[in-house]
């Protein structure tokens, strides 16, 4: 990734404006979150690969959705 890029993700994550994808799991009980992204587009675009990893993993009950946030860690609780 870009230091631009990298850049403009930060700052739109420290702005609020930054897509996430919150994902939740019955098992194992947890919740991911995913990005930051610019646009909601770039998460969805990313976002069949991360959930493919979870089921890889064995997780469950797997549910989602894109919210404009801030966040920092943890991104898994």
């Amino acid at each position: 990734m870009s230091p631009i890029l990298r850049g403009l993700r930060s700052l739109s994550n420290s702005l609020g404006m930054a897509w996430w994808a919150q994902v939740e799991t019955k098992t194992p009980k947890a919740t991911y979150w995913f990005g930051p992204f610019l646009t909601r587009r770039s998460l969805n675009g990313n976002l069949e690969m991360f959930l493919q990893d979870l089921y890889d993993e064995g997780s469950t009950g797997v549910n989602h959705r894109s919210v404009r946030a801030r966040r920092s860690e943890p991104l898994t609780i």
